[in-house]
């Protein structure tokens, strides 16, 4: 976020903890990305450690294990109308502004 007002740029913020996302909402924000839903996979996180570590998941299986289980999901990921990234570091916000 401070990253976002150092650069004066407007903002909303999804508490997606809250209201998780939709499987349609994840899959297109993933699509914007561009990149494998692997890629915004918590593996640090007991579940999935428990669950799904070593399970040859598709990548539809991963979105709905994500929308099953919040938490999954790497953040913050920052949004446009076109693209998406993982703000980590914040720097890569750069790629879409």
């Amino acid at each position: 976020m401070e990253y976002l007002q150092a650069k004066n740029v407007e903002f909303q913020i999804i508490k997606y903890l809250d209201e998780p996302f939709t499987l349609s909402q994840l899959t297109k924000l993933m699509d914007k990305s561009g990149k494998e839903p692997e890629f915004f996979l918590r593996k640090q996180e007991d579940y999935y450690k428990k669950e799904l570590k070593g399970q040859p998941l598709t990548s539809e299986q991963l979105i709905a294990a994500m929308v099953e289980n919040p938490k999954l999901l790497a953040r913050p990921i920052v949004e446009n109308n076109t693209f998406a990234v993982l703000a980590q570091p914040p720097e890569e916000i750069n790629k879409i502004l």
